[in-house]
This record gives C-alpha cells, sequence and structure tokens, in this order.
C-alpha cells in the first residue's frame, strides 16, 4: 500500500507533481548546489510556480490549502532530493500558520497573499546566542514607544533564510519584567529594516546553500501593527503552537532524507557484486535493508498519524513531538548503514550518501533538540494519564 492512497486524488496529484519536479529537476542538481553552498535559486523559483508556498494559505488568499498528511508527504519529496529545498519553505508555512490561527483580519489580508505566491517568503526567529533550547531565557527586548510601537534591541541566531525572507516571526519579551516569563511574551511579525543586521552566514557541517545567520537588533523600530494578534504577553503559546506545524516539517525532512539513503544503498546492493552475487543477498548487508525499509515505514506512519490528529484540531505537541523524535533517528541510523553498505563510496563525496549523513543530523537538534522532545513526550504523558489517557 503506497503512502499517497490515504489521500485524495487532486493531493495525490500534487504529491506526484512534486516528485517529477524534484527527479527531473532537483537531483540531478543537488549534489553541485550542495558542494558549492550555492543557493538555489532556480529551484526556488520553480517552488514558487509549484505553489509549493501557499500549501498552508486559505483560497481565500490566493492560496492551495492541502492536508497535513499531503504537507508531510510534499515535504518528504522535496526533503528526498535535497533537504535544503524543504527546508527554503518549513520556516515559511509555520509563519502563514500563525497569521492565520492568531493574526488579525489586517494582518492576514496584508501578509498572506504575498505568501501564497512567494513574493513574500517568511521565517521564524527563535533561537537565541545564550539560550538555546530554553525559550523563556530570552532576552530580545522590545520596548512600547509612545506612538504604539515598539522598539527591538537583542540578537537572535540560527535564523534559517534570514538573509532572503521578507517576513520574520520574531519572539521577544514585551515584558521583561512578567511573572511567569512566557506571559511577557510577543511575536512581532518585523521586516528588513534600520536597527536590523544580517550579520554573518553560519558555517554547517550540512544543510548547504540556505543559509543560517546571526541577527542582530539594534534600536530596530517595529510599529504597533507588527503585534501578532494585536495583544501582548501571547507570543510564547502562540509559537508552541506553531511549533507543532515545524516539528511535523523536520520529521518530514528526516523521513526524505532517511529514503534517499536507503533507496540509494537499495540500488547500489543490486547492482555491487562481491563473491561472485550481488552484495543484498548477503546476510549482513540484507539485514541493514530489511531494517531500514522497516523504520523508515514505521517513522512514515508515525509522522502520518500525528498529521491526522492536526487535522482533527486535537493538540499535537506531543505526538508531533514523537514524529520528530522518532524521525530523526532513523534517517541518522539509515544515513549511516547506508555509507556501511556503499563501502569505500560511501565516503566519497561524488556519492549522495555522504550528503545524507552530513544532513540527518539537523534534525536531531533543529526544532528543539530530541532531548528536549522527551521531556515534551514524558510531561504530555503524565500530564494526560498516559497514552490513552
Amino acid at each position: 500500500m503506497s503512502a499517497l492512497d490515504g489521500l485524495p486524488p487532486d493531493e495525490q496529484l500534487v504529491i506526484r507533481t512534486v516528485r517529477d519536479f524534484v527527479d527531473r529537476r532537483v537531483r540531478p542538481v543537488a549534489r553541485e548546489l550542495e558542494h558549492a553552498d550555492t543557493y538555489p535559486t532556480e529551484l526556488v523559483e520553480g517552488m514558487k510556480e509549484l505553489g509549493v508556498f501557499g500549501l498552508a494559505v486559505p483560497e481565500e488568499f490566493g492560496g492551495t490549502p492541502v492536508s497535513t498528511p499531503c504537507y508531510v508527504l510534499l515535504t518528504e519529496e522535496l526533503a528526498r532530493g535535497w533537504m535544503s529545498l524543504a527546508g527554503a519553505m518549513g520556516g515559511h508555512t509555520v509563519v502563514a500558520k500563525l497569521l492565520l490561527h492568531f493574526g488579525t483580519p489586517e494582518q492576514r489580508r496584508h501578509w498572506l497573499p504575498r505568501m501564497a505566491t512567494g513574493e513574500v517568503r517568511a521565517t521564524m526567529a527563535l533561537t537565541e546566542p545564550g539560550g538555546g533550547s530554553d525559550l523563556q531565557a530570552l532576552r530580545t527586548v522590545a520596548r512600547r514607544r509612545d506612538d504604539g510601537g515598539y522598539v527591538v534591541d537583542g540578537a537572535k541566531t540560527w535564523i534559517t533564510n534570514s538573509r532572503r525572507s521578507r517576513l520574520i516571526a520574531l519572539l521577544c519579551k514585551t515584558d521583561p519584567d512578567a511573572e511567569p516569563r512566557h506571559r511577557g511574551m510577543s511575536v512581532l511579525l518585523v521586516e528588513h529594516g534600520p536597527g536590523l543586521t544580517v550579520s554573518r552566514d553560519l558555517p554547517k557541517l550540512g544543510y548547504k546553500g540556505v543559509e543560517s545567520c546571526e541577527l542582530l537588533f539594534d534600536g530596530f523600530r517595529a510599529p504597533a501593527g507588527a503585534l501578532l494578534g494585536g495583544v501582548e504577553g501571547r507570543g510564547f503559546g502562540q509559537m508552541m503552537k506553531g511549533l507543532e506545524t515545524g516539528r511535523l516539517q523536520v520529521a518530514a525532512r528526516a523521513l526524505g532524507v532517511g529514503r534517499a539513503a536507503f533507496e540509494d544503498a537499495l540500488r547500489y546492493a543490486q547492482e555491487r557484486e562481491s563473491f561472485g552475487v550481488p552484495i543484498w543477498r548477503h546476510q549482513s548487508i540484507g539485514n541493514y535493508l530489511a531494517d531500514m525499509a522497516t523504520s523508515l515505514s514505521a517513522a512514515r506512519q508515525l509522522t502520518l498519524y500525528a498529521a491526522r490528529e492536526a487535522d482533527a484540531g486535537r493538540r499535537v505537541d506531543m505526538e508531533a513531538g514523537m514524529a520528530k523524535l522518532c524521525a530523526s533517528e532513523t534517517a541518522m541510523r539509515i544515513a549511516l548503514d547506508a555509507v556501511r553498505i556503499h563501502g569505500g563510496h560511501g565516503y566519497s563525496t561524488e556519492f549522495d550518501v555522504e550528503r545524507y549523513f552530513r544532513d540527518a543530523p539537523l534534525m536531531i537538534v533543529g526544532e528543539g533538540t530530541n532531548e528536549i522532545q522527551r521531556d515534551v513526550i514524558v510531561r504530555q504523558l503524565v500530564a494526560r494519564g498516559g497514552l490513552d489517557g
């Protein structure tokens, strides 16, 4: 049974269209672009033409909305071709969801139509140099001006797409003295301008092509209308809701990397011979392939389950955390086993498996480390009274 069988025909067509785009336009150039660390301008333009940036935007704003399971499988396809492409639209989708769920009518009308076409691309700015996973310890402060706007000072780091995204959903403190601390946090929808500096692109092991940067806010001025939802103190809860989508997206990216590694390993094991037979016939290699396929299938089903729960309107911080945890750890194991199966070729930059091995760790530490995911999961298990509570 194909993973597409659970989708309606129109969404199956969307996935097949993206799959064709990946096979024809992405895979032939991904290795060259990745090794040169070149931004994939033409591929991003192709994604705009396909409507990828409008998948979370309602039709009334010009989008082409799909179900969350469809979004997961589409993200998997993009990451199968090159994980960086999935990263180019991940934060954008989260910001679209934030606007849809929490934005004022004026904010939705202003941003969503241009986000749907990809004219405006968006990203999130959460992580700070001294904070890491502890978002409540952030130090970026937005002080209200007499005209109702804000002056922002602080720093963010590891912000993906931050040079090329016109819209940044900035998590900051509008009340630094609030207790508990999360009640003093808000989200500002900001654009590049005086007082905002993209200081440098951070060097990375993998995830090439798409930039991850440091942002410095020094007297940056944001208008009153930039406050997401128009009410201060709700930013932490808003962003936690957004991260449910973000973690499903990261899980889907991991599925794509794991699938690419598995498919390359399966193909190579049928082509490569040793001792007179294809190497898949050797039990040690066959066992690797069997375990890879089994764990990948299980991770996909867990991710799709979380996606269906999200579409049912239920809280899925635990389910999305489980999906992200399982899929990312699975991708890392599969990527390593793909290197083992390829032998010396797996260590060569002439084969793609070394790229998968460098890309896979991002999903373990990104969008909340897996150690944080385990903490989220166990807290929800206790709060809900167990798995079936």
